[in-house]
């Protein structure tokens, strides 16, 4: 039996997908940097942002002033375009009815992260919240995971981990706990699957059926 349910944020709980791609594009328009496809950009989500802006970066200084870039337009845009998945919030209510423990990891920082729960009215399910500012090593590592889990007080054997990404089910299964696909997110099933996923979801709900 599962006790916890720890959840991706972005792709997940929260549809900010269109705001993340907006963002890169914007940024890498405003310091001359050759465009990069939606899928490319996808394949970012999951990673903390400066892993891949040091790609684009010439300098140490430009990828601080990229960073800059990206966060104040993804700021200043931010609740034009969250939204919460369509189910979201009638799971999270279900699964603490239920009395399961949950919490979020996000390569976010913390305080967007809350931000983007507070917005789509999310954040009072949570008490326990793992932003990339909260550790020293990022997904696909497992570090971040296992921090939610001990703060939980739970062993990660009994715990799963709902993602959207690639690098989130590489994480679930470096962590010894179970990967599970949210496929209403942006990545294909397939890719989940490969990533490590024990299954794919078709519904923020289908969570709630998973522990029956």
């Amino acid at each position: 039996m599962h006790e916890a349910i720890l959840f991706d944020l972005d792709g997940t709980l929260i549809d900010s997908i269109e705001l993340i791609i907006r963002s890169y594009e914007h940024t890498l328009r405003e310091h001359d940097k050759p465009p990069a496809s939606r899928d490319q950009i996808l394949g970012y989500i999951g990673i903390p942002l400066r892993k891949h802006l040091v790609a684009y970066a010439s300098s140490e200084s430009e990828v601080q002033a990229m960073m800059l870039t990206y966060r104040a337009w993804n700021h200043l845009h931010h609740d034009e375009y969250v939204r919460p998945f369509p189910g979201v919030s009638s799971m999270l209510e279900a699964l603490k009815t239920q009395n399961t423990k949950i919490a979020v990891v996000t390569s976010k920082l913390s305080d967007a992260a809350w931000r983007g729960l507070s917005h789509c009215k999310l954040e009072h399910f949570f008490e326990v919240l793992i932003g990339a500012d909260d550790v020293d090593k990022h997904k696909p590592d497992p570090t971040p995971l296992l921090v939610a889990c001990e703060r939980l007080g739970v062993e990660p054997t009994r715990c799963v981990y709902v993602g959207d990404s690639v690098h989130d089910m590489a994480a679930a299964c470096s962590a010894e706990m179970g990967a599970i696909g949210a496929g209403w997110g942006p990545f294909d099933a397939d890719a989940l699957t490969n990533a490590g996923a024990q299954c794919v979801l078709d519904a923020p709900e289908d969570v709630v059926g998973m522990l029956r």
